[in-house]
């Protein structure tokens, strides 16, 4: 069973005047992302058919991760109303397309397709837990503290089955290692770059993933705080067969947030100037 519903959020306690409008672009592409669990539920239970157990377990993290593109969609909606969540998704669907006819993993194995999704949730978790930790809107800050804890249990659930494969298949290190920063390093493509660009840009401007995966990130990354990485650091830490706490957790988090601010600065810096140059075309217009 689901461990909340979108019915008991508390919608009516919305408060426009602590609206972040930098973080509704965020929301609005992250609700696509969310609410298209239901092809990667195909390709898991494809690549796992033999494992009924581990496919009720994907059935259910579907539909968990389902709610949260409706509700990160309904308030997409309610901070936007000139903004249709259902018509942007069919955008999104139209134009964004997994694998769903794979018999394998694309990750090697089985033991790398669920470190694959310890990542996926290992991201997750820390990203909705720095946004519910920056915005003042009550109702968003309710719906992100939400999903981040589903996405800490789906952390676990993941967690769980991989090492059930990992007696099985003695992945090593170095591979585990491989599939955890590939994942990671998947991150900023086109799944997120072009959730960015339906949620946010006219139907008729053209797709470019430069621009989008900047709009995405150089938001995103100005609401983490140190201890979300070290958190997710945690947690990687774990995945690959590593002690979670300790002086290379620590190293390796310390390194990583210096990374992000690094790489913030970069894609705000590509914001600043597309900014810029779309002032001045408009201004030459006039």
């Amino acid at each position: 069973m689901k461990h909340w519903h979108i019915d008991e959020i508390g919608w009516d306690r919305f408060d426009p005047s602590k609206v972040d409008p930098e973080i509704v672009p965020l929301v609005k592409a992250a609700a696509m992302v969310e609410r298209n669990a239901a092809d990667y539920v195909t390709y898991l239970t494809r690549v796992f058919a033999d494992d009924p157990d581990f496919q009720a377990a994907a059935e259910h993290w579907g539909v968990e991760e389902t709610q949260h593109g409706d509700a990160l969609g309904r308030w997409g909606e309610i901070a936007d109303p000139t903004w249709n969540f259902q018509e942007a998704f069919a955008r999104y669907r139209a134009g964004y397309k997994i694998q769903l006819d794979a018999e394998a993993s694309i990750r090697g194995s089985r033991t790398g397709e669920l470190i694959a999704r310890c990542m996926v949730e290992t991201g997750t978790s820390s990203y909705y837990s720095a946004l519910g930790d920056s915005t003042e809107e009550p109702v968003l800050r309710q719906v992100c503290r939400l999903i981040a804890a589903d996405e800490y249990r789906h952390f676990k659930l993941f967690y769980d089955h991989m090492k059930r494969y990992l007696a099985r298949e003695k992945l090593s290190f170095a591979k585990r290692l491989r599939v955890a920063l590939g994942r990671i390093g998947e991150s900023e493509d086109d799944e997120l770059a072009y959730a960015f660009h339906c949620g946010n840009e006219a139907e008729g401007m053209p797709y470019d993933h430069d621009r989008c995966i900047s709009g995405y990130m150089g938001r995103a990354m100005g609401f983490y705080r140190f201890r979300h990485i070290e958190r997710g650091m945690g947690m990687i830490f774990k995945t690959i067969g590593l002690e979670p706490r300790g002086r290379m957790s620590d190293i390796a988090a310390k390194g990583a947030w210096r990374l992000l601010q690094w790489r913030r600065d970069r894609y705000q810096q590509a914001l600043r100037k597309a900014a810029n140059e779309n002032a001045n075309a408009q201004s030459r217009a006039a």
